[in-house]
């Protein structure tokens, strides 16, 4: 067994995925209500005579008994609260948004809490029934037992205010986006994970690393993994990229030896079972360092939205505008100079033209003749074709002539194709009208012509 991955900024991301789970916050606070018991415990026995009796037990009773019992009911409320917005999240919009309400911070905070107050008052009335804290010296337990009152006004206020929202499209479409975008910008902070950009060819003398088990690629620890490279003398190219899902024996990485281990500690076993520990692949593609399934939800919501059973342009055109602003961030990753990089890792950088797909691939598609979405989606992908990138310019171009293309063929009424090509840079409507015209030579006249 090698621990070569138990590096501080693997920790750190382990701790950071941890803190997204609802059982490590209301473990949290459960922890503080006993530290806070514990605290009055031993302050108690410091506070002058004078002012310990100056309140009795009786009233510390009395809120705790209030704590107790409004917290249980309050907790089951927000709880049932919380599985009706899943359910109807997931029915509504897209069942990848679930993942992303389930890790709502406002929501994780309040019940943990409520549950956290419950367990302070609980163990609190133990304590006074044992006699652990008397009768005349209970001014510290008071005034405790207010603060953490005051605590839960402040949560209950905040919790009044989040379900106004919470659960709504516009929430739930403006978290996607927060999530999308911040996964975008560490993903294009630190190109490729940190590791070098895989532009050419794996070398011919590599050995396969084959999956153990079949799964989605959710998660890297990249500086474990590099570490991990060098104390085995081995460089790690990554045939796979992040979201993909990888069938069990497939191949996973290729692997390079460029040097010797570092000890002879460091063998065959230590480093397949670092590799394993460094690669996280699970049964559900994850938001964590995957920006394109940020952007693949969203277009599913923009989707959903064109179905016929909720027929709302309204919501597919937010969903394009909000993906555009997404997308003004790229750049270029091979091309970003870094001050530090990951020299024994390979990882492909984004490409463009799959980021276009995954955003607008499926709201382009199922818009069909719907005229409001497809001027839309034509505008912002003409200010995408005027980024300072390239490539992503290039990628914007190409899309905005295929889904005008689309659009076209399906739309039959002569003055909507007008304001579609209006809608369309003049170069794209040119290159489409022209592509479609040689088309329909090829193939006879159109149906417009057979009508007129």
């Amino acid at each position: 067994m090698t621990f070569d991955f138990l590096i501080p900024s693997t920790m750190i991301r382990k701790a950071r995925e941890y803190s997204r789970k609802l059982w490590v916050r209301v473990a949290i606070m459960g922890f503080m209500a006993v530290f806070a018991v514990v605290l009055s415990t031993f302050l108690e026995h410091w506070i002058p005579e004078g002012i310990a009796t100056t309140l009795s037990g009786d009233a510390a009773d009395r809120l705790l008994s209030i704590i107790a019992n409004a917290m249980l009911a309050v907790t089951t409320f927000s709880l049932s609260v919380m599985v009706s917005v899943y359910r109807a999240s997931s029915t509504q919009w897209t069942p990848r948004v679930h993942r992303l309400i389930i890790e709502d911070r406002t929501t994780q905070n309040t019940l943990a809490v409520f549950i956290g107050a419950y367990v302070y008052a609980l163990i609190a009335i133990i304590l006074r029934e044992m006699n652990v804290f008397v009768d005349k010296r209970a001014f510290v337990l008071f005034i405790v037992t207010v603060i953490v009152l005051a605590v839960i006004v402040l949560y209950l206020i905040r919790w009044v205010l989040h379900l106004q929202t919470f659960g709504s499209l516009i929430d739930t479409s403006r978290q996607v986006e927060d999530t999308t975008r911040r996964t975008f910008q560490e993903r294009l902070a630190n190109p490729c994970m940190g590791a070098n950009a895989l532009t050419g060819d794996i070398p011919e003398d590599a050995e396969i690393y084959r999956a153990k088990e079949s799964g989605y690629l959710q998660h890297i620890y990249p500086e474990g993994l590099n570490e991990v490279g060098k104390n085995h003398g081995v460089d790690i190219y990554f045939m796979r990229n992040i979201g993909n899902f990888v069938f069990v024996n497939e191949p996973l990485l290729a692997i390079v030896r460029v040097g010797d281990a570092e000890n002879d500690e460091h063998t065959e076993e230590t480093l397949e079972d670092g590799l394993q520990k460094s690669i996280i692949l699970g049964d559900v593609r994850t938001y964590d360092q995957d920006p394109r399934f940020g952007l693949i939800v969203m277009g599913e919501v923009g989707s959903k939205a064109l179905s016929p059973g909720v027929n709302d342009p309204g919501t597919a055109i937010d969903v394009i505008h909000r993906i555009g602003r997404i997308l003004a961030y790229y750049k270029d990753e091979v091309s970003t100079d870094r001050d530090e990089v990951l020299e024994h890792i390979y990882v492909e950088p984004l490409n463009p033209k799959d980021l276009i797909q995954d955003a607008y691939g499926a709201v382009a598609r199922d818009a069909g003749a719907t005229v409001e979405v497809q001027q839309a989606l034509q505008a912002t992908l003409s200010g995408l074709a005027q980024h300072p990138d390239e490539g992503l310019s290039n990628a914007a171009l190409e899309a905005a002539k295929l889904h005008l293309r689309r659009a076209l063929s399906v739309t039959d009424f002569e003055p909507d194709r007008e304001r579609l090509l209006q809608s369309a840079q003049r170069d794209v409507a040119e290159a489409v009208q022209k592509q479609m015209t040689g088309i329909t030579d090829d193939k006879g006249p159109s149906q417009m012509e057979k009508d007129g």
